[in-house]
């Protein structure tokens, strides 16, 4: 019987598939184990570093110190107690001034000199005149001792009858006369030495001193211009040279309500924030209550004056300042301000998470009563640390976090 060829074909096994695919896998083990050590690699990463990217948490800023018990707000100024416009008390013309704005002077120090040509030469007169009446005044010595000398010898001769009386009288009227004279005499010179003095005085006056050790905040007059203790010639002459402020008087000024006077008292504490300097707290006390109320305003001035003057602090600053309680400012300040929700409590301690390098940190802190949804931190935190708000369950050091304001 013979055997169908093609029938016996049709029973043939076509491992040609099977053998592309044995031919697949072989090339698939060469980069099979690469990935495994990449997936491998990438899983390690996943757990050393927390997940793919950092946690997101809300965050807040430790808010600096600030002493509680605050009775009363405002607003005022920086003034200067002792300020004066220097000016000179004769008129004249500047020849030179010594100072520039913002220099720094001492009292009796020249800020400048007027023209002295007339009064100098007064001056020198009245000197020689000294000179004249001291000169008149020693002559008039001499004869008065030689007339006392000349009246003794009279005398005694007349005592033994060889003169008559009448030369008597003579030497004792040339005697009586240069007394006389001496008076006169003394007298000038008591008056030339007051003339020298008064024309000195004018000198004096036209050098121009600081009255008291301060800073110069502004130059009214140039050389060559004229000056005058009173305003004259339509405006072309100066009445004054320079202001000076004694830096050391700056204090502060503000208008209190009068509805709300009675919570001030003299010495009452005070924090003032300059609104230059924002984020400076200059302590500060009440000096005065003015005994007056400005009718119009309805307010009542109060002094404040700093404890420590600062050279930031400069005259017409605008200020704000607290009224403080005086017995809360005697507790001691908490060094930093976070919200209640930021603080964390684990085994009986208190602590907040901070974020330090991009990572998170758990800080053990010591706190005070919560106040207004905030907490006092009395230690282990510095003001201006960003803290996290409403910590995350979970929550690890050196967990990598993106920090976001607080809604």
């Amino acid at each position: 019987m013979a055997l169908d060829k093609e029938a016996l074909d049709s029973l043939k096994l076509d491992r040609s598939g099977e053998a592309g695919r044995y031919t697949m896998t072989a090339k698939r083990k060469k980069w099979l184990v690469p990935a495994i050590v990449a997936g491998v690699m990438v899983v390690a990463m996943f757990v050393v570093f927390g997940g793919g990217g950092p946690l997101t948490v809300e965050t807040a800023v430790a808010e600096p110190p600030a002493a509680g018990g605050a009775v009363l707000n405002a607003s005022g100024y920086v003034v200067a107690r002792r300020i004066a416009t220097v000016a000179s008390r004769s008129t004249g013309q500047i020849v030179e001034v010594t100072f520039e704005e913002g220099a720094k002077v001492k009292a009796g120090q020249v800020l400048a000199r007027l023209d002295d040509a007339a009064a100098r030469a007064a001056w020198q007169v009245a000197v020689r005149q000294r000179e004249a009446a001291d000169s008149q005044l020693r002559e008039i010595r001499v004869r008065l001792a030689e007339a006392g000398r000349t009246l003794d010898r009279t005398r005694q001769l007349k005592e033994r009858g060889l003169v008559a009386q009448s030369a008597l009288d003579a030497a004792q009227t040339e005697a009586d006369s240069l007394q006389a004279g001496l008076a006169v005499a003394e007298a000038n010179l008591a008056t030339s030495v007051a003339r020298v003095r008064q024309q000195q005085q004018v000198l004096d006056e036209l050098v121009i001193r600081a009255p008291f050790t301060g800073v110069i905040v502004s130059k009214a007059a140039q050389p060559g211009e004229m000056v005058s203790p009173i305003s004259a010639g339509g405006g072309f002459t100066r009445t004054g040279i320079a202001t000076v402020v004694d830096m050391d008087s700056r204090e502060i000024e503000v208008d209190v309500n009068e509805s709300f006077i009675n919570r001030v008292s003299e010495g009452m504490p005070v924090e003032a924030v300059l609104d230059a300097y924002d984020d400076v707290t200059f302590p500060a006390q009440v000096i005065a209550i003015v005994p007056t109320a400005d009718r119009q305003k309805a307010t009542v001035r109060v002094r404040i004056g700093f404890k420590q003057v600062d050279d930031r602090v400069l005259p017409d600053m605008g200020v704000k300042v607290r009224f403080l309680d005086p017995a809360a400012a005697k507790q001691t300040p908490p060094k930093a301000w976070v919200p209640a929700t930021a603080l964390v409590a684990a085994d009986g301690a208190s602590r907040v998470w901070t974020i330090v390098d991009g990572k998170a940190q758990a800080v053990a802190v010591k706190v005070g009563p919560t106040r207004d949804d905030l907490v006092p931190v009395m230690d282990g935190l510095a003001p201006g640390a960003t803290v996290i708000v409403s910590p995350p369950e979970g929550l690890e050091d050196g967990k990598r976090v993106q920090a976001k304001a607080a809604g």
